[in-house]
């Protein structure tokens, strides 16, 4: 994984904690448990080119097929 990845992975988890006004480590937990994480690291060559907004909008709907509840 590239420093850059790693960056981008961070500011996501970031920017959901800061959405949902969670504590930085309940969002990584969060996203850890509903795989939301691992859709980073795999789709990061595109999420990476969007918007904030909406990869965080597309990890919810990752989370949500995984069973996670925050809307």
């Amino acid at each position: 994984m590239s420093k850059y990845e790693i960056k981008f992975i961070t500011s996501a988890v970031q920017a959901f904690a800061r959405r949902f006004a969670i504590t930085r480590q309940a969002s990584f937990r969060y996203l850890q448990q509903h795989k939301a994480l691992a859709f980073l690291v795999e789709f990061y060559d595109v999420l990476h080119l969007q918007s904030m907004d909406d990869t965080i909008d597309e990890m919810l709907i990752v989370c949500r097929q995984n069973g996670g509840t925050l809307a």
